[in-house]
Formats: C-alpha cells, sequence, structure tokens
C-alpha cells in the first residue's frame, strides 16, 4: 500500500491518526472505536451474531472484478470481537489489487457463524474496497495533484480510510480535527461583518496558531478574499515564530479562477505561505483541466460517496 509523495507534504494526510506509523495491522482506538460503532449498528440490524453451532465449513471470499482490496482492519476486528469462532486466512494484503476471481480471504468455523458474518464482512469489504479503488483511479488522472475527501461521508472514518488505501487524502478526521472556518462561520459574526474581505482577516486572525498553525483552512470565494487571508497569515508569521501555512480553500472557484488566484498571490509575494485548495463541483471528466491550475489539491466528496460497490462473492465448503 502506498500513497504518492505528494501527500507527505500536506497536512490533509491524517492517516497516522488511524494506524500506528502507517501499520493498518496497528489501528489506533479513534479507529477501533469508529469500527465498533459501525459494526454494531451492521449486527443489530441484521440480527447477526457469533455461535458455535453446526458443522465446521469454509467460506472462500473471490473478488468479481477487478480493483484494490480495503477493509482488512475493519474485518479484523470483526471477527475478533463478535465472531470469536471464526478464523480469518488472507490471500492479500490492504491496498493490493486483484483481479476477477482472484481469492481474497477464507473464513473458518461453525457454520452458524459463518453464515452469520457473511452479509457484513461482504458489506464492508465490497464498500471499502469500492472507494479505494474509485479513489485510486481519481488519483492516476489528477496528474500530480493531491486528491482529498471531505467530511460528506457515509461511513464516516471509514470512508476516510479508504480513501487513504486508495491514494488519496483523508482531509479533516472530524469537526474538532483542525479549524476550518468558512462562509456560514463568518455570517455568524457578532456584530456582523459585511466587509468580506475585512471578516476574512478577522477569522485568520482569530486562528489559535500554538493549536492549531500546522493545519487551519479558511474557505474563500475569490482572489480578494485569497489575498486578505494570506496578507493577514503573513503578518502572523511575522510577528511569531510561525512557519506553517495556512490552506486556503477555493470554493467553487473552478480551475480558471483558481489559477488567477495563484498568479496573484505568486505576484505578491505570498503563494509560499499558503496550501491551494480546489474544492466544489469537481468533476472527475474535468481532472485535466485542474492541470497548471496551480493548486496543491482538490477535494471533493465523489471519491467515496460516488464510489461503486466493489463485487465479492462468499462460497462456503465443507472442511
Amino acid at each position: 500500500m502506498g500513497t504518492p509523495g505528494v501527500v507527505d507534504l500536506l497536512p490533509h494526510d491524517r492517516s497516522g491518526l488511524l494506524c500506528k506509523d502507517g501499520d493498518y495491522l496497528r489501528p489506533t482506538s479513534l479507529f477501533l472505536e469508529s469500527i465498533d460503532r459501525w459494526t454494531a449498528a451492521m449486527l443489530f440490524d441484521d440480527k447477526a451474531r457469533g455461535t458455535d453451532v453446526g458443522k465446521d465449513v469454509e467460506g472462500l471470499v473471490l473478488s468479481k472484478t477487478s480493483g484494490m482490496v480495503s477493509g482488512i482492519p475493519v474485518i479484523e476486528r470483526l471477527v475478533e470481537i463478535h465472531f470469536p469462532y471464526c478464523h480469518l486466512n488472507w490471500f492479500v494484503k490492504e491496498g493490493e489489487m486483484v483481479s476477477n476471481m482472484d481469492r481474497v480471504l477464507s473464513i473458518r468455523g461453525p457454520s452458524s457463524s459463518v453464515l452469520s458474518c457473511e452479509r457484513i464482512l461482504l458489506n464492508f469489504l465490497g464498500r471499502l474496497s469500492g472507494i479505494s479503488s474509485h479513489t485510486m483511479k481519481w488519483v492516476k488522472e489528477s496528474s500530480g495533484i493531491a486528491v482529498a475527501c471531505t467530511r460528506k461521508t457515509a461511513w464516516g472514518v471509514l470512508d476516510k480510510w479508504a480513501v487513504h488505501v486508495g491514494g488519496g487524502l483523508t482531509h479533516r478526521l472530524s469537526k474538532l480535527d483542525s479549524p476550518m472556518i468558512k462562509e456560514n462561520d463568518l455570517a455568524s459574526f457578532v456584530p456582523p461583518v459585511n466587509d468580506l474581505e475585512l471578516a476574512v482577516r478577522m477569522a485568520v486572525r482569530s486562528i489559535d496558531i500554538v493549536s492549531n498553525s500546522s493545519f487551519a483552512i479558511i474557505e474563500v470565494r475569490n482572489t480578494g478574499q485569497a489575498l486578505s487571508a494570506a496578507i493577514e497569515w503573513s503578518d502572523i508569521q511575522s510577528r511569531g515564530n510561525v512557519s506553517d501555512r495556512i490552506v486556503l480553500l477555493l470554493d467553487n472557484m473552478g480551475p480558471d479562477k483558481c489559477r488567477k488566484a495563484h498568479e496573484s498571490l505568486l505576484n505578491s509575494g505570498l503563494r509560499e505561505n499558503c496550501i491551494l485548495e480546489g474544492s466544489g463541483g469537481i468533476a472527475k471528466r474535468d481532472l485535466k483541466q485542474w492541470i497548471g491550475s496551480g493548486v496543491d489539491l482538490i477535494s471533493t466528496s465523489k471519491v467515496n460517496m460516488a464510489a461503486p460497490i466493489f463485487d465479492f462473492s462468499l462460497i462456503i465448503g465443507d472442511l
């Protein structure tokens, strides 16, 4: 499993908060807690539970298409906690490519447990592998521009893990992970500030530098707001010991307007103080238009929310 080198340069990679030292077999407590919550909901809805009833069988999971496998830490946790009579044997690693009819894993145990576990296991494997495979395609077509997901998710942190496996950036894992100042935050100022460029500067000034300078995001909608944010951040840097770059989320500006913002920041000597994130209405078919736009990354919910389910099947036989 690997991610493009550019990922290491951007604070949007939060995968280290999910697995220790990048090792998917060493999930953090944050990741495990999320897995347990989603697993509990699925088990409850499906009325599934692990029991020691029936003869021992082996279920073999086969891929029915080509793509990237994701979900091993989730399924390992599912079986370890809820189906203790079963044993898993993986034929692939997290992030490994498979083709049609490749063996992915086997699950052995009492027929009651294997049958009860089957659908939940395949649901996890199908969705997460679908996201990682879809993300991989976005990353390949983005020509070096990093691709991040957003907080629009169906399965929360699990979606974000699968995006990471596919070579994308997780972005923020939660609202509290890092500050993101958006249009609604600016509109909530008391008293109201009608000058949006001034509001942007005030918002940047409000960032807790000690806690959040390494990953602070402000949403801007035009070049003027981008320059205002960058000027204020540069002032903050000159007054303190801050070398981190601020993230300017260029919202719904499109590649042409983002390019103009990038050039204006360059001409003002402020570009090196910023990370430019293009976001809003980005479609996979338009990725080539973003080449040369000057942004460091694009963010979109389509890498996970629009991902097709990866098709797997489980075939049971006697041991």
